[in-house]
């Protein structure tokens, strides 16, 4: 058993007292000067809350209760639709931003929440996606082995500018925290600083923010007065201390979450790497926490996956790929492409320097070569389209083969129509296919044809426009076989 199950595993032992969350997600996050609330911004493909609340459903939490303000619509939406959890939860809007003291009363209160309850709570930010699942156990747990009234926890930064750092008293315990605009030349060198995460004891919690007053600098309540409120109460408020201090990193601008992003990452490819995922250069790999992938693929410099990915074992994807909402099946290989919304089979051969727009399917043993764009296509089993072509809203045929140069014509400048290239059919180079039209199978067209009717099986078509001779595949069969070696 790894460390983050023996920590999971003892915080359920613990259970004793229920657990829940509050999660704070009012912000504006006026730094991220953006229109799209602070906690919404993507990172590694999925918004920046839901990797919180992803952390926080791996727990044994009876509710989560999710404050809301600032785009309150979008993100209760945004969790709604994105968060897959049994663990019930539930949306309350703090209506003015009166700091985070306000916001967790509000949780608390607008939640229904047995205000002198016994039971213990969760109090954490939406804007810190590093956490990770074990650590919010280990908080929990030493807040129950200490049975203390709140524990915070911490981190050691060697650039501690811009957290609330922490007051010890002489026995180690937590005697108050300091934010930054309040603290004196002495606090401000404790590199010891508040997370903005805790767990309280929710019936000591909720009198505590009563007190609160929003005496400081900013003119708001602060939630880390809690500390100093229940010190006074003659209650224990102890620590824990995360063991990565890049876990309790916020994002406040665009810079911190370019850091974040880079540090997920990092932990996403280290994680495919263990299962069995090659990366010749991790650093310059890109995987979204949604993807998945079978073992032994192999991911080249340059390689992007996106979203809902998925890439079947022992594929070789790049160098410089872009794969969004893309399905790859096993064994195949993929070099310098651009592959959007794409099915794509066992064993294909793709690229270099192809374009796979929405609706591209590509059955198993199929080749797309160098500079081949395709879109709304189906390209079935074992068929070619080696190179310098175009397939738009067409169907090739099992075996096919498309020439160079081909493109199929499908806008006529109102509505856009099919080509279908039937099983074995071979298509010259330099043609244009005018839908709607339909090639048969085992049917021939000619070099620079331009192929406007549809094209009996084993016939063909050639010229401008394309003139058509039936019967001639099999003509001409019979005068090969006619010809003496």
């Amino acid at each position: 058993m790894n460390g983050r199950d023996e920590a999971l595993e003892e915080v359920t032992e613990l259970a004793y007292r229920p657990l829940a969350a509050v999660v704070l997600a009012a912000g504006e996050g006026t730094r991220m000067r953006s229109a799209t609330p602070k906690v919404l911004h993507p990172l590694c493909g999925r918004p920046m809350i839901l990797h919180v609340l992803d952390r926080l459903v791996e727990l044994p939490l009876a509710r989560i209760v999710i404050v809301v303000g600032h785009g309150a619509e979008s993100v209760t939406k945004t969790v709604q639709e994105q968060l897959a959890t049994e663990t019930p939860v539930e949306f309350v809007e703090q209506r003015r931003q009166r700091g985070t003291g306000d916001a967790a009363s509000v949780g608390l209160a607008g939640s229904g929440f047995d205000l002198d309850g016994e039971d213990d709570v969760l109090v954490l930010t939406g804007d810190t996606p590093l956490l990770r699942a074990e650590t919010l156990a280990a908080l929990a747990t030493e807040h129950r082995l200490t049975d203390a009234a709140a524990t915070v926890l911490t981190a050691d930064l060697d650039d501690p500018f811009g957290y609330g750092r922490v007051i010890r008293d002489e026995r180690g315990g937590v005697e108050r925290i300091v934010e930054q605009p309040d603290a004196n030349d002495a606090e401000l060198a404790i590199t010891e600083v508040n997370s903005s995460i805790y767990c309280f004891r929710r019936g000591l919690l909720a009198p505590a923010l009563r007190r609160l007053d929003p005496e400081n600098v900013q003119g708001e309540y602060y939630l880390t007065d809690v500390v100093e409120v229940l010190r006074s109460a003659g209650h224990l408020v102890v620590a824990a201390q995360a063991d990565d201090p890049t876990e309790i990193l916020g994002v406040n601008d665009r810079a911190q979450l370019a850091t974040a992003e880079t540090i997920l990452r990092a932990r996403i490819n280290r994680r495919w790497m263990r299962e069995g995922v090659s990366m010749t250069d991790p650093e310059h790999t890109y995987v979204d926490a949604s993807v998945e992938l079978e073992p032994e693929v192999a991911l080249l410099p340059g390689t992007i996956l996106e979203g809902r990915t998925v890439i079947g074992a022992r594929s070789v994807i790049g160098p410089h790929c872009r794969l969004v909402d893309t399905i790859v099946g096993d064994g195949t290989t993929i070099e310098h492409t651009v592959a959007k919304e794409a099915e794509i089979g066992d064993g294909v051969t793709i690229g270099p320097w192809v374009s796979l727009r929405p609706g591209t399917r590509i059955a198993a043993g199929a080749h797309v070569g160098t500079f081949v764009e395709t879109k709304n296509a189906e390209i079935g089993e074992g068929a070619k389209v080696p190179h310098l072509a175009y397939v738009g809203d067409a169907e090739i045929g099992p075996g096919a083969n498309i020439g160079a140069g081909t493109i199929t014509a499908n806008y006529d400048g109102r509505a856009k129509h099919r080509t279908k290239v039937g099983r074995d059919a071979r298509i010259g180079s330099n043609n244009v296919l005018v839908a709607p039209v339909e090639v048969g199978d085992g049917a021939y067209t000619g070099a620079g044809a331009v192929v406007s009717r549809d094209v009996p099986p084993g016939a063909l078509a050639k010229g401008v426009p394309a003139r058509i001779e039936e019967g001639w595949v099999k003509a001409k069969r019979t005068d090969d076989e006619d010809e003496e070696p």
